[in-house]
């Protein structure tokens, strides 16, 4: 079984980890490197794990984190904790795995957190209930069906005004040159008007006719759903109500001994209301238990364990960091008066790096951007291609860029030195008439030698930047992709990206539904190397002036 006993959480190693040196800081849990003790007890957890959650099943992946922490006589030992709002798996093992509690025991509800379920649960059974009427059906299928024959008879009754109009149109043109008595000329064309008329309140009377029938069918139905829809908003009411009450539960501690909960944590936030899920990840469940046993944190890690989700690139035993969305506010508060190592996306990997123009002239300049540098200024690096060129064209004018490379991404990268050459390069991209070719090694080998992948991006809410596989809200993506050669264990490739989503590349290179590898060095998507090995080598395009096509080749630095 798994125990979870509050007073038994910490686990001693069983491994030799006396020859690694203790960490200087605490590990900045947003972007790092494991330490060496975060290995070796993420290590042993994973044992345990292949007892009680085998990877060869169908059994949801899950993340878990390790944090290494010291005890008031200097002893060394680790606390373990899964994500979400649960202290254990449950299942036929006999594994013991100690995990940190939940910092809210949602199974311990108070009486007002009793009574609030009860009344949120009657809404629920009563709307059931009430959507459960064989009369709204019906009456929303006769609706639907009155619609239907009402634009049907209304475009026919147009249709034959269409034709009668062309009939008297045509019956005035004789009537103007005929030779005929002016008592019957006039009758003629107070019948072809009196025609017309009579057309037109055809018409008015159809239209009346079908709008009180469908105003009828419609007041019937509504009859029967307004009670549902003031139910829902109740329940909604008094959702948000308990909900605010779960988040207030949370009661998150710093090593100073301060608490807040967390409607306070994000009160100052963009979102300003903490996200469902918000306290329950693994890092705030270890340090919290950490900060109440008077445990003293020295580093952590958080690694994937199990089956890859549906949408977000997740690899089993790899690494990541904490998500920006829920754990980024409360992690600010807790790590309050600690020793934490810096930010390294505060450093500037692109200092000293030159930026080399492969092609200019008065309308257009080519650069050959190293991984690295980013494209457009940023939040705390102002460092960019744009405010290089800017710098050192000081006579160009409007925006720039008109187009982007990843930071992580090197290759070719082309800007406008004036607003016409802007405004055309814009266009040539919304009317693909520019070519791009990218060269990425990644990880394994590819059973094909050429494909394409089609999976919708959108961003993931949670965990900026990184995108997520969406059919139902992603935008569509497309690259085409050839195998060039295979170097050991690993494969380059030319991709050749057809829309220009964020992370396209890396995304589909990296999601199972893809070519299932992700890209040597992708520290979003995979693990970290020297660099990304992704770049932008081959960029065609028509001169915004001249339309002459252009066409540039960079070799790749990998």
């Amino acid at each position: 079984m798994l125990n979870t006993c509050r007073s038994s959480c910490l686990t001693k190693f069983t491994s030799d980890i006396s020859q690694y040196p203790l960490p200087a800081k605490f590990t900045y849990p947003f972007h790092y490197q494991a330490h060496a003790l975060a290995l070796a007890a993420s290590e042993e957890l994973q044992l345990k794990l292949k007892r009680f959650h085998p990877v060869d099943t169908e059994q949801q992946g899950r993340m878990y984190g390790v944090l290494i922490v010291k005890d008031d006589e200097g002893s060394l030992g680790y606390l373990s904790a899964l994500s979400g709002n649960a202290n254990e798996w449950r299942g036929d093992t006999d594994a013991v795995i100690n995990f940190v509690p939940t910092i809210h025991q949602a199974y311990e509800q108070s009486e007002f957190e009793k009574t609030q379920q009860v009344e949120i649960n009657d809404i629920n059974t009563t709307i059931t209930r009430l959507a459960a009427n064989a009369d709204i059906s019906k009456l929303t299928i006769l609706l639907a069906t009155e619609v239907t024959k009402s634009d049907e008879d209304i475009q026919s009754l147009q249709q034959q005004m269409r034709e009668n109009k062309k009939a008297r149109k045509e019956k005035r043109a004789w009537l103007s040159s005929a030779d005929l008595p002016e008592d019957e000329h006039r009758n003629i064309s107070i019948e072809l008007s009196r025609a017309s008329v009579t057309d037109k309140k055809a018409l008015q009377a159809l239209k009346l006719h079908h709008q009180t029938s469908m105003d009828l069918t419609a007041s019937k139905l509504q009859q029967l759903t307004d009670e549902i829809e003031s139910l829902k908003k109740i329940r909604k009411k008094r959702s948000a109500k308990l909900q605010k009450h779960f988040f207030k539960q949370y009661q998150m501690l710093n090593c100073k001994g301060e608490r807040k909960d967390l409607t306070e944590i994000f009160a100052d936030t963009i979102v300003q209301k903490p996200p469902a899920g918000s306290g329950d990840c693994a890092a705030p469940k270890l340090l919290q238990y950490a900060f109440e046993h008077k445990l003293t944190p020295l580093c952590m890690a958080e690694f994937w364990w199990g089956k890859q989700p549906k949408s977000e690139i997740r690899k089993h035993k790899h690494f990541y960091p904490s998500c920006q969305g829920k754990c980024q506010p409360i992690l600010a508060h807790m790590l309050t008066g600690m020793d934490v190592d810096e930010n390294p996306l505060l450093i500037n990997p692109a200092e000293g790096l030159d930026l080399d123009i492969v092609f200019q002239d008065e309308h257009v300049v080519v650069v050959n951007k190293p991984a690295g540098l980013l494209s457009v200024p940023g939040k705390s690096i102002k460092d960019s291609v744009y405010t290089r060129i800017k710098e050192q064209f000081p006579q160009a004018t409007g925006s720039l860029i008109v187009h982007r490379l990843d930071m992580a991404t090197s290759g070719l990268l082309m800007l406008a030195l004036n607003q016409r050459a802007h405004k055309n390069l814009q266009q040539q991209f919304l009317d693909k008439e520019v070519s791009k070719r990218y060269v990425a090694t990644i990880e394994g080998k590819l059973e094909k030698s050429i494909g394409e992948i089609c999976l919708p991006l959108r961003g993931d809410y949670d965990d900026r930047p990184k995108q997520m596989v969406c059919h139902e809200h992603g935008k569509y993506a497309e690259t085409h992709w050839q195998l060039i050669e295979e170097i050991g264990n690993t494969s380059k490739l030319f991709l050749y990206p057809i829309t220009g989503r964020t992370h396209q590349l890396r995304m589909h290179c990296a999601h199972p539904d893809g070519l299932n590898t992700p890209i040597i060095g992708d520290g979003l998507y995979g693990t970290t190397a020297n660099r990304l090995h992704l770049h932008a080598q081959r960029l065609s395009f028509l001169h915004p002036i001249t339309k002459e096509r252009l066409t540039f080749e960079v070799k790749e630095g990998f």
